[in-house]
C-alpha cells in the first residue's frame, strides 16, 4: 500500500493554501509557501545524486527549516534522521554512520559539532540560511513536478536515536504509517482541535513527542504551529498571549516552570484551551497547583520514542485520574507482564507492554536489540505499571531505575511525589547508589525554591513521616537545579 507521511502537509496546503502555517518571531509561512518550498527541497535532493530510501540528518533548532527539511525529505522518498542539537562532533559522526546518513542539514549555530562530525563521517553539509531557505536550495531549479514521491506504508519514514540508559543510542524506525496513524489519533481524537487552533512548539521538533503531537498532528489538521527554539517561562508565556495559543504541550518540568515563575500572572493565558504532558511522569502536586492558577485541565498521556510515541492517554472524554497515563488509545493494546512474560492480576506490578500501528519496526541494523525488545509481537517498555480494573494504566517507575534496597524493591516515583509535595522543594529525584550492606540505598537529590532552606536531616525527617521505613532516603544533595535533556525531561543517567 503506498503512503507517504508528507500527504499531511500536502492535503492541508490544498486546503488551506493561504493560511499561516508556522509562525517564528516577526516571521511566518503560509501552508502553500511550506508545500512548495519542500517540493522544490525533495527535487533538489533528488538531484544531488540522492534515491528514494536514503538517509538524510537534520540537526536544527525549532525554526521554520525543521518542518521544511523534515516534509522535503519525505516527499523526496527519503528518511529523516533527526539529531540532538546538542550532540558534540563525536556524537554527530556515530549517528550519521550508524544511521548511514548521506547528508547532514544543519544550522550555524551548531557549526563546530556538524561540520567536525560531518567531516569525519565523510558525508555534506547542507546549511540552513535565512529563516526559509537552505543552501541547497539557492541554485535549485523551480521547475519542478507538483508531486510526491510515493512510499510504501511500510518504508521508513524516520529514524529516532533513544538515548537509553545504558550503550550508544539505537535508531529507533519509524514506518509512515506509524507515525500518519498517531499523528491521526492525536488530533483530533484525543485533543480535538482543528484549522482554527494555534500550537506552540516549544518541545524540540528532533524529539518524537513534539515531533508528532504538535508539529505533525497540527499540520494535519490545518492549524498554525508557533515555534519556540528555547524554552523560557517569560517566553512561553508572552507567545500565548501574542498569538492566542489554544494547544500547550509540555513535559512537567516546563509545567513546573512555568507555575513558579515571577509574574506569570501578569499574562492573558485565558486563550489556553488544551493542555497535555507525556516524557516523564507528571507529580500530582504540580499538576492539581498548575490546574489551580490556571484555567486549564492537564492531561497526561504516554508513549515512548519506539512507540511514534503515543500509547496511552487520559481523553477528555472519560473520568481523568490524576497520576495516570490513561487509557490505551485506538488501535493499541497495552498489557502488564511478569518476569517471566506472562500477565498480571489488575492492580499488580509488572512491565508495561505494548502492540499496534504504533509500534517501531525495530532498531535501526540491531536484529539482536530488536529481538529483546520486541518479543511475540509485544514491545517491552522497560516501565513498571499497572492495569487498574477499569482500564486505566499507572506507571510507577522504569525497569532499570527501581531501587532494590536489602531485597525490597523501591519505586524513586513514590518517593519524587512525597519530595514534591514539600513546599520548599522545587525539583526532586531520586536514585540507587551502591552500598556494601544493602546492595543499594536510596539518594535523594533536590534543588529549593528561591529564599527557601531546608536541611539534609530535614527532608529524610519529612520523608519518614510519609514513606514505610525501607523507603525514605538516606542520603541528601542539594542541586541549584536538576540536570535536563534537551525536552526538559530530568537526566538521572547524570545524576548517577
Amino acid at each position: 500500500m503506498s503512503l507517504n507521511l508528507g500527504t499531511i502537509l500536502q492535503a492541508s496546503a490544498a486546503e488551506f493554501s493561504e493560511k499561516t502555517a508556522l509562525i517564528i518571531d516577526d516571521e511566518a509561512m503560509t501552508y502553500g509557501e511550506l508545500h512548495q518550498q519542500s517540493l522544490k527541497l525533495a527535487h533538489a535532493l533528488r538531484n544531488h545524486d540522492l534515491n528514494p530510501g536514503d538517509h538524510v540528518a537534520v540537526m536544527l533548532p525549532n525554526s521554520i527549516q525543521f518542518p521544511l527539511s523534515y516534509f522535503g525529505i519525505l516527499y523526496a522518498g527519503m528518511s529523516v534522521v533527526p539529531l540532538n542539537i546538542l550532540l558534540t562532533s563525536d556524537e554527530v559522526q556515530y549517528h550519521i554512520e550508524d544511521s548511514e546518513s548521506k547528508l547532514l542539514i544543519a544550522h550555524p549555530d551548531y557549526e563546530q559539532s556538524a561540520i567536525s562530525g560531518a567531516e569525519a563521517a565523510g558525508v555534506p553539509v547542507v546549511w540552513s540560511k535565512s529563516s526559509k531557505n537552505l543552501s541547497i536550495l539557492d541554485n535549485a531549479s523551480n521547475d519542478y513536478p507538483d508531486q510526491v514521491f510515493p512510499s510504501a506504508a511500510d518504508d521508513t519514514a524516520v529514524i529516532l536515536y533513544t538515548s537509553g540508559t545504558t550503550g550508544r543510542p539505537k535508531g529507533a524506525e519509524l514506518s509512515h504509517s506509524n507515525l500518519f496513524v498517531n499523528a491521526a489519533n492525536a488530533c483530533p481524537k484525543l485533543v480535538p482541535i482543528d484549522e482554527n487552533d494555534v500550537a506552540l512548539a516549544t518541545l524540540p521538533l528532533f524529539h518524537i513527542f513534539g515531533q508528532t503531537v504538535i508539529m505533525n498532528a497540527t499540520i494535519a489538521t490545518g492549524g498554525t504551529v508557533v515555534l519556540l527554539s528555547r524554552f523560557t517561562p517569560e517566553a512561553v508565556f508572552k507567545l500565548i498571549e501574542k498569538h492566542k495559543v489554544t494547544f500547550f504541550a509540555g513535559v512537567p518540568t516546563m509545567y513546573f516552570g512555568l507555575l513558579h515563575h515571577p509574574g506569570g500572572e501578569k499574562y492573558d493565558v485565558s486563550s489556553v484551551k488544551h493542555a497535555m504532558t507525556g516524557g516523564a511522569a507528571m507529580p500530582v502536586e504540580v499538576m492539581n497547583e498548575f490546574e489551580e492558577r490556571f484555567p486549564v485541565k492537564i492531561l497526561e498521556g504516554y508513549g515512548l520514542s519506539e512507540t511514534s510515541p503515543v500509547a496511552s492517554f487520559n481523553v477528555a472524554h472519560k473520568p481523568r485520574i490524576a497520576g495516570s497515563i490513561g487509557y490505551p488509545v485506538w488501535g493499541v493494546e497495552m498489557i502488564i507482564l511478569d518476569e517471566k512474560g506472562l500477565p498480571v492480576p489488575d492492580g499488580e506490578r509488572g512491565e508495561i507492554c505494548i502492540r499496534g500501528h504504533n509500534v517501531m519496526k525495530g532498531y535501526w541494523n540491531k536484529p539482536e536489540a530488536t529481538a529483546e525488545t520486541i518479543k511475540d509481537g509485544w514491545f517491552h517498555s522497560g516501565d513498571i505499571g499497572i492495569r487498574n480494573p477499569e482500564g486505566w494504566f499507572s506507571i510507577v517507575d522504569r525497569v532499570k531505575d527501581m531501587i532494590i534496597r536489602g531485597g525490597y524493591n523501591v519505586y524513586p516515583r513514590e518517593i519524587e511525589e512525597v519530595l514534591y509535595a514539600h513546599p520548599a522543594i522545587n525539583e526532586a529525584a531520586v536514585i540507587g547508589i551502591p552500598d556494601e550492606r544493602l546492595g543499594e540505598e536510596v539518594h535523594a537529590v533536590v534543588a529549593l525554591g528561591s529564599g527557601h532552606e531546608l536541611t539534609e536531616d530535614e527532608i529524610i525527617s519529612y520523608t519518614k513521616e510519609h514513606l514505610a521505613a525501607y523507603k525514605y532516603p538516606r542520603t541528601v544533595e542539594f542541586l541549584e537545579s536538576l540536570p535536563k535533556g534537551p525536552s526538559g525531561k530530568i537526566l538521572k543517567r547524570s545524576l548517577r
